[in-house]
């Protein structure tokens, strides 16, 4: 009975202490289109990019119990990645909207704009900030100068989400125009290797290159893509990730697809239906460097985002265009013109 109050007493000292909550990483099931959804061990959520559609949107948030938004971020403004953030801004208001900057000319974004106004939600243009979710840092990669301003895909803004020496890697629909001026910026080193990386525009033949992902050096690579006429995933963009010898995974096959980390960096990639990898430690990254751009202050400064479209004077300009009042988000709108503050500049 002594023997057996003893080991009771040694189980009790060495039991394990409970585990912290992970880092969940969810490459969500949306069709062809992007949506991630990024949850710290803290809680904080951020939902980059909303897939195509609000009824698929509202239909994973009961899936996945979805309670909290804090921020929303658009890649870039193409339907295909921004449609599904409409219900997700009214339904959690987000304090922040990161977007790129370049307005659109669809109703979609228009109604995006009009809800982010009334969940007063602020815009936050990418510009390579940090954002902070507890221990958690994501890297906010902002489209590099000299992208042409009228298209969409080259200003795809970028996430690099980095915790327990786990990296993960998503940057929209990026070309490679985009993807070369970073690797001029930043140079090669300061991305791979990189843990996760979602492929880039579905798996499209102009998305990633040999030489972009010869910086990347990913160990998995999730593709988000859905039924489609496009071809996606390309047998060419296959055959490239074949050639890293990275793991690939597909929202279209496997559904949603979760990464889970552990605050030391090990972690587990598994899908909705039911395949699970290996716990793999995360890659080692002797001599790493960083990304040198300029980090704001966390919290970022926060201002809203203004159309680089269309610019108003005075309330006079914004009234001879039938604009009046301006809400906060829609294009045209700055703080200069909203003298009270309240989001109605030019009442």
């Amino acid at each position: 009975m002594l023997a057996t109050a003893l080991l009771g007493s040694a189980v009790a000292q060495t039991a394990p202490k409970p585990s912290s909550p992970p880092l969940v990483i969810r490459f969500l099931d949306v069709g062809q289109g992007d949506a991630v959804l990024i949850t710290a061990p803290t809680g904080e959520t951020i939902l980059y990019d909303g897939g195509r559609s609000e009824a698929k949107m509202r239909e994973l948030v009961r899936q996945f119990n979805i309670t909290r938004v804090d921020l929303v971020a658009a890649s870039h403004m193409d339907a295909d990645h921004i449609t599904g953030l409409v219900p997700a801004v009214a339904l959690f208001k987000p304090k922040y909207f990161l977007n790129n900057g370049i307005a659109a000319t669809t109703q979609i974004f228009q109604k995006l704009l009009n809800v982010t106004a009334l969940a007063k939600t602020q815009g936050m243009k990418a510009t390579g900030q940090t954002l902070n979710l507890g221990t958690v840092k994501v890297r906010v990669l902002a489209p590099p100068a000299g992208m042409p301003v009228n298209e969409q895909n080259v200003n795809s803004i970028g996430l690099m989400v980095e915790y327990g020496g786990f990296k993960a890697l998503m940057t929209g629909d990026s070309e490679a125009p985009q993807t070369n001026a970073w690797l001029k910026q930043f140079g090669g080193q300061a991305f791979g290797p990189v843990d996760v990386y979602k492929s880039i525009h579905h798996g499209a033949a102009n998305g990633d290159t040999r030489s972009w992902l010869a910086a990347v050096r990913p160990q998995n690579v999730v593709i988000s893509v859905g039924p489609n006429n496009y071809g996606h995933p390309t047998q060419s963009a296959l055959d490239l990730y074949r050639s890293t010898g990275a793991t690939t995974w597909r929202t279209d096959l496997q559904g949603t697809v979760t990464v889970t980390v552990q605050s030391d960096g090990r972690y587990q990639v598994s899908t909705e239906f039911g395949t699970v990898g290996p716990q793999r430690p995360p890659l080692s990254r002797p001599g790493k460097a960083p990304i040198t751009t300029p980090i704001t202050p966390n919290p970022p400064t926060v201002t809203p985002t203004p159309s680089l479209d269309v610019y108003y004077a005075n309330c006079d300009a914004v009234r001879a265009a039938g604009k009046s009042p301006l809400l906060r988000g829609q294009p045209g709108y700055r703080a200069g013109l909203d003298r009270d503050g309240d989001g109605r500049a030019c009442e």
